[in-house]
């Protein structure tokens, strides 16, 4: 959403083949858009779930404005983007990423990204590693690594029931009271950190027409995998963060992970304090840890 972008940050449209897809970069003052358009590219993905987009990393970008162009994008279905009707599908998500870093950058790029939307990141790195410089992932999974499924919390005959569904969505996403609870109890390590404006960043995203799609296909898992199948054929240098109290997917599973890929994975930071959103939370910590790996002081 336009309204809770950091100062200088302005919205731009391209098109996609599952229609047109919103990002966020640097578009006035104080930054000297002249110069931006030839700084390398870092590009911002967000993660799924009810009132996502690409405010999810607003804390962080900003920090990188100067030395580099930032692309943060709202996914299809999220967001300010294009929220097509459809059954949504992990190759819906790989296909659109890969176009919009082809619209938009001179590949090859670095990309910061985090939860599932990470681990399709490694999946698109692996069939096409020419578009990728770098990876810095938070929390990296494909929500059903090693067969544990650990997302879906719903029985699939309720979530696919007609109007149940619309009801779960109303209910778990489009009510302010909802959005804070999520964010409080599931999202956070520290509840008192959530503040007013994230809320109503997420209501706002969660309240868009047609915003429930892309969101009941990741409740009902139909954008899960086995990212244990994957990440060992990932070749881009990767660096991974995992917020030390994220739920879902914990720390334990990180480790397990990294263990299948030593080559690739070069560091691995265990941030204390946090959850599943550390760049959310503690975007501070983030900042100067993605700060020294960028200025190449690993």
């Amino acid at each position: 959403m336009l309204q809770f972008q950091p100062p200088g940050f302005g919205q731009k449209v391209i098109n996609t083949s599952l229609g047109f897809m919103v990002y966020y970069t640097q578009t006035t003052e104080p930054w000297l858009i002249a110069k931006t358009e030839n700084l390398p590219p870092l590009v911002f993905l967000h993660n799924f779930g009810g009132g996502a987009s690409a405010y999810e990393w607003s804390k962080v970008y900003p920090a990188f404005a100067a030395t580099y162009q930032v692309l943060a994008p709202d996914l299809i279905g999220w967001g300010e983007s294009t929220h097509p009707v459809r059954e949504y599908q992990i190759n819906d998500y790989l296909t659109t990423i890969a176009e919009f870093i082809r619209h938009t950058c001179r590949p090859p790029v670095t990309v910061v990204a985090s939860s599932l939307t990470a681990g399709l990141i490694i999946r698109l790195a692996i069939a096409h590693p020419f578009l990728f410089q770098g990876l810095f992932l938070v929390c990296p999974s494909g929500f059903d690594d090693f067969g544990q499924g650990v997302g879906r919390r719903l029985p699939l005959q309720v979530i696919n029931t007609p109007l149940l569904d619309n009801l779960i969505y109303t209910l778990g996403a489009e009510n302010e009271l909802a959005v804070r609870n999520f964010l409080q109890s599931f999202l956070f390590a520290k509840p008192e950190r959530v503040s007013e404006e994230m809320v109503q960043a997420y209501l706002a995203s969660a309240q868009q027409p047609n915003a429930k799609f892309a969101a009941l296909a990741f409740l009902r898992g139909d954008l899960y995998f086995d990212l244990s199948l994957y990440i060992q054929q990932l070749t881009i240098p990767t660096v991974i963060f995992w917020g030390e109290e994220a739920q879902f997917t914990s720390v334990k599973l990180g480790q397990r992970l990294i263990k299948l890929n030593s080559s690739a994975i070069r560091h691995f930071h265990i941030i204390p304090g946090a959850g599943v959103l550390p760049h959310l939370e503690k975007p501070e910590v983030v900042i100067g840890l993605l700060q020294q790996y960028l200025h190449g002081n690993t």
